[in-house]
């Protein structure tokens, strides 16, 4: 009845419920039966590039996880390496070893550590860490793919860290975390057999040992044999993880080490490694390093059939067969064309203007000839100087010479015009040019470190004057650094030779090509360390994904013949073959070559002796070993230059620079130092593989000190630094500064003891005192025995 009265509500404008019901009717009938994505979800352009690679990336990390899992559980995979390591002394480790052996073999396993269990589908070696053997310990947590660190319920140590570990096992486990620690697990034996009290004794152990062991680890019981089948069935399934220097080479650890004669040479025979093959493929033209031995070429590669196969008919087989005669399948003869070449130093070439510095020999001879020059009396003109008189040769100077001549001439004697060594005054001066050009006196009294006497029958009371005088000395040089004396007897021109001064010791140039030693010749460097390694790496990374023909492939039983060994070196690795693994690692391109290494490393907090620079160490780089003579340097950042360290001083990291052969980072190091009389070595630092850089300028530091006479405002009368005026002339242009901030410069030598007139940019104290620092070069010292088989 309302009529137009009537309200009219207006209505809402979305009358659908959602966008896609909204656009419903612009899509025809086909596109509507359809299931799809809407259009705009589609991924395109760049962000399509995105999600394919990711989509790529994913499914080759699941295909590589998958090739892993079956590389390590198949058939035809290596035997796991269980390392079982007692974190006490009293932890009988025999008895466990028998019980995982006759778990994994329950017909019986004999004298192997190495059984194949059809049961669980699995291959594994049991080592066994002798308590107190370090290098033995970490030779078999070089290779370990489980390390099972067991502990006794009933373990009381006194003094240790806790009840359940020891001091020795505590500096291993520290070891083992420097080398990086594989996958790990701790076996808890000798819990109560009452359950209430074998619970609360296991959660004990536990939460004592909880916080020395990665997060991942896991403790398991190993008192019945069901706990270790729950062990080892768990293990089996459980993906291992390895140190990633580890996974770059090839390896193969020993299980029989033998020795053949060589017909040609008598000194040198060739060592026979039999083994599985590790990680990766072996190619015969490859160098390979033999743990603590060295460097050497490969004969003859031969595959063996598998001894320890999974199938029972294989396995049942090879037991009625001859187990000292391998059959071999197939060998491998390097190409002569495609061999890697043995190059340990480099060949220098005397004529190509290598080196700036006098060998030995040509000093001798140098020496030589002068004495015999001084001996010789020489007829020469009035007023002829000894320079003119170099120039004159003899035959024709006596043909020129008449009678006259003669009669009004001058003899001159060329004897030495030194110094009286008993009373220490100088007879005659050197001239500056003479004293800056006798390098090789310099050298001799320059270095003001202390070394120890190197006799090999020192006395008790001798061993022990000489560790006190060297802790006297890394004292002094923690309270007074590169403080020096300057010598009475000797000019300060002449001693400091080699030295110099920097306006700047961060900004001061300094060339890396000047005036380098003779052992720079043996060494070898590369135009770009990142170029090379990058490609080196992916060369190998080629050989592992080719198929070719001078390969073994990994996880291969294998012979490696390795040629030209000494007898001596391979009689003593077959002797150590008995308590610890042999191991011999395949090498990448250019890491036979030495060049020089530089490490960062920290002293280890077990060990307390003083470290000196160029003191003999053992370093352990991975699974190669060599002798080295380090020099300390500080870890500088802003800096082109480093400042050496006459010690290792504990709490902080240094940089260690050594004479070795090539290493590719990352590589862990481990420090071992052989005190005297001790029957094993020391752990002394830990650190990593820093770079390659033969160019890295190393500076010795040494500050002179003297101390104000007179002080005038700015000016001030300075003594005791020299003892000459010729010596203060000779360092006029270098700085001088103040222990309490001042610098200035020297003005003018005053009288004749070597007093001094300098002035400062600010007033001087009387108690100050004034200092000149001085650098030279300093260079590692080239070992005696490059590897430590060679000088056992």
């Amino acid at each position: 009845m309302g009529g137009s009265r009537n309200q009219v509500n207006k209505p809402h404008k979305s009358r659908f419920s959602s966008k896609s019901d909204r656009h419903i009717h612009r899509t025809s009938q086909k596109g509507k039966s359809r299931i799809a994505k809407p259009e705009h979800n589609v991924a395109k352009g760049a962000k399509a590039a995105r999600v394919q690679r990711s989509k790529m990336l994913r499914e080759q990390k699941r295909a590589a996880l998958l090739k892993e899992k079956r590389a390590s559980s198949g058939s035809t995979s290596p035997p796991r390496v269980i390392v079982l390591f007692g974190l006490t002394a009293n932890v009988n480790l025999n008895s466990l070893a028998e019980d995982l052996l006759s778990l994994l073999s329950p017909e019986g396993f004999g004298a192997q550590s190495t059984v194949a269990s059809p049961e669980y589908k699995l291959k594994a070696t049991i080592l066994k860490a002798p308590h107190g053997d370090l290098l033995s310990c970490m030779e078999m947590a070089k290779v370990a793919d489980l390390i099972a660190f067991v502990a006794s319920a009933r373990s009381t140590c006194e003094g240790s860290m806790s009840d359940y570990i020891d001091s020795f096992g505590s500096q291993c486990l520290s070891v083992f975390r420097s080398l990086g620690l594989p996958s790990t697990a701790v076996l808890i034996r000798d819990l109560p057999s009452d359950m209430k009290r074998r619970h609360d004794s296991k959660k004990m152990c536990t939460s004592s040992l909880i916080s020395e062991f990665p997060e991942d680890c896991r403790f398991y019981p190993a008192d019945t044999r069901d706990e270790l089948h729950k062990f080892m069935w768990l293990f089996k399934e459980q993906r291992l993880s390895v140190p990633l220097w580890r996974s770059r080479r090839p390896y193969l650890m020993a299980q029989k080490v033998d020795m053949v004669a060589d017909g040609g040479n008598l000194g040198n025979c060739t060592l026979l490694l039999t083994g599985y093959l590790r990680t990766c493929n072996l190619s015969v033209n490859q160098l390979v390093h033999v743990s603590g031995a060295g460097d050497f070429q490969l004969s003859k590669i031969e595959v063996l059939k598998d001894p320890f196969p999974l199938n029972a008919r294989k396995r049942q087989d090879i037991m009625d067969s001859d187990d000292v005669n391998l059959e071999v399948v197939h060998s491998l003869v390097p190409d002569p064309m495609r061999q890697e070449p043995l190059l340990v130093e480099n060949i220098s070439d005397p004529l190509s203007g290598e080196q700036t510095w006098p060998t030995e020999a040509e000093i001798a001879e140098a020496d030589m000839n002068k004495k015999q020059r001084r001996l010789r009396k020489r007829n020469l003109p009035q007023g002829t100087s000894e320079y003119q008189a170099a120039w004159i040769v003899d035959d024709s100077e006596e043909d020129d010479l008449d009678s006259d001549d003669e009669a009004d001439g001058m003899v001159l004697d060329e004897t030495d015009s030194g110094f009286l060594g008993q009373e220490g005054v100088i007879s005659s001066e050197l001239s500056d040019d003479q004293a800056s050009l006798n390098l090789r006196d310099a050298d001799e009294e320059t270095d003001v470190d202390s070394v120890m006497m190197e006799g090999e029958n020192l006395t008790r009371e001798q061993l022990e004057d000489e560790i006190k005088k060297l802790k006297e000395a890394h004292a002094e040089d923690e309270e007074f650094p590169d403080e020096v004396d300057t010598p009475l007897a000797v000019p300060a021109r002449k001693r400091f030779a080699k030295y110099r001064g920097l306006k700047s010791f961060r900004t001061s140039s300094w060339d890396p090509k000047e005036s380098l030693p003779p052992d720079y010749a043996r060494i070898f460097a590369f135009d770009n360390f990142a170029r090379t390694q990058k490609h080196v790496l992916s060369k190998a990374l080629d050989m592992e994904q080719e198929d070719r023909d001078d390969c073994v492939l990994a996880s291969s039983y294998a012979r490696l013949h390795v040629k030209e060994v000494p007898r001596i070196v391979a009689s003593k690795l077959c002797r150590h073959s008995q308590t610890m693994p042999i191991i011999s690692c395949g090498l990448l391109q250019h890491e036979s070559k030495t060049s020089v290494l530089h490490f960062s490393i920290k002293k280890h907090e077990t060990y307390n002796l003083p470290i000196k620079s160029k003191e003999e160490l053992v370093f352990h780089v991975g699974f190669r070993q060599f002798v080295a003579r380090p020099i300390y340097s500080a870890d500088t950042i802003n800096s082109d230059k480093s400042k050496m360290e006459r010690f290792l001083h504990p709490g902080r990291f240094s940089i260690a620079s050594v004479y070795a052969p090539i290493s590719f980072p990352p590589l862990p190091l481990i420090v071992l130092k052989s005190a005297e009389g001790a029957a094993t070595p020391s752990v002394a630092a830990v650190g990593s593989l820093r770079s390659i850089d033969p160019d890295r300028i190393i500076l010795k530091k040494i500050i002179l000190t003297g101390y104000p006479q007179r002080v005038s405002k700015l000016k001030a009368s300075v003594r005791y630094m020299f003892h000459s005026p010729e010596d203060v002339r000779w360092f006029k242009p270098v700085e001088v500064w103040t222990k309490c901030g001042r610098r200035g410069r020297i003005k003018e030598p005053v009288g004749t003891h070597g007093v001094m007139k300098c002035v400062f940019n600010g007033g001087l104290q009387q108690h100050d005192t004034v200092c000149m620092s001085l650098y030279k070069r300093a260079y590692p010292k080239w070992p005696d025995n490059l590897f430590p088989v060679l000088g056992s």
